[in-house]
């Protein structure tokens, strides 16, 4: 696997790899995008992806990674990344995201979605649709001879052009063989970061986190669940996009 400043770029056959196990990450959220209704524990969707895991015969990737204690990544309401599945109830009008991962092969896949809980009221509604919008954006730039932060320029344009904020404690990543790989990708142009050029073989997984209120976040008592300082509602949807010479491929769509 070649480098290049850190990062590594993809053959055909790796890139082949990474698609498989990323299709297997878009039919298990597609599973758990099913699944979400009201009255529903959000312990049920672990249930489900540890259970559609076994049935792919892969690893999820987050099990374990750095003491996450589980598979799926599940954030209701104000909570933006890692919160837990649990006893919660989901009632309507509640939005939840789901973040996940497999391993296949050696490679990882990464994924993630927010879903509406019932009928949600049209803010909600808008902060989904910009949230998953600024994400097509974002992909739309991960063009061979661009640089990584037009990515970055297109997210937060598109999302503080509707009104929102783009959360910057958190940000996307080049995957492969780890998860977390170079280079890293804000959702924020970040003031006099070094060019990086886009080339062919790049793999990124680009995901806006997207709040209603304020860009600030804070993380609970149990060292993982991060929410919105102002308790403000948060979405969060994310590819993994492989950079080609034909343009941008997203490796994390259903067949």
């Amino acid at each position: 696997m070649k480098k290049v400043r850190g990062i590594f770029l993809k053959n055909d056959l790796e890139i082949a790899a990474m698609r498989k196990a990323c299709r297997i990450v878009a039919v298990i959220l597609n599973d758990l995008r099913e699944a979400v209704r009201p009255g529903v524990k959000t312990m049920l969707f672990e249930d489900i992806a540890r259970k559609r895991c076994d049935d792919f015969k892969v690893k999820p990737a987050f099990l374990g990674m750095y003491g996450f204690p589980y598979a799926l990544c599940c954030s209701v309401n104000e909570e933006v990344v890692h919160g837990f599945p649990s006893d919660r109830v989901l009632v309507e009008g509640d939005i939840v995201s789901f973040d996940f991962g497999v391993v296949y092969d050696g490679f990882y896949g990464d994924s993630a979605t927010t879903v509406p809980v019932g009928q949600v009221d049209a803010d909600k509604a808008k902060l989904l649709e910009v949230t998953q919008e600024s994400l097509a954006t974002g992909i739309e730039q991960a063009v061979s001879g661009n640089d990584l932060y037009d990515i970055s320029r297109a997210v937060q344009k598109y999302v503080e052009g509707q009104g929102l904020s783009v959360v910057r404690r958190f940000v996307g990543h080049g995957i492969g063989r780890k998860l977390h790989e170079k280079p890293e990708i804000p959702n924020f142009e970040p003031k006099g970061a070094p060019r990086v050029p886009l080339l062919p073989g790049m793999v990124l997984a680009i995901e806006p986190m997207v709040t209603a209120g304020g860009p600030d976040v804070e993380v609970l008592s149990d060292n993982w669940t991060a929410v919105t300082k102002d308790r403000s509602l948060s979405a969060h949807f994310e590819h993994t996009v492989a950079v080609t010479k034909n343009g941008p491929r997203i490796l994390s769509l259903p067949d």
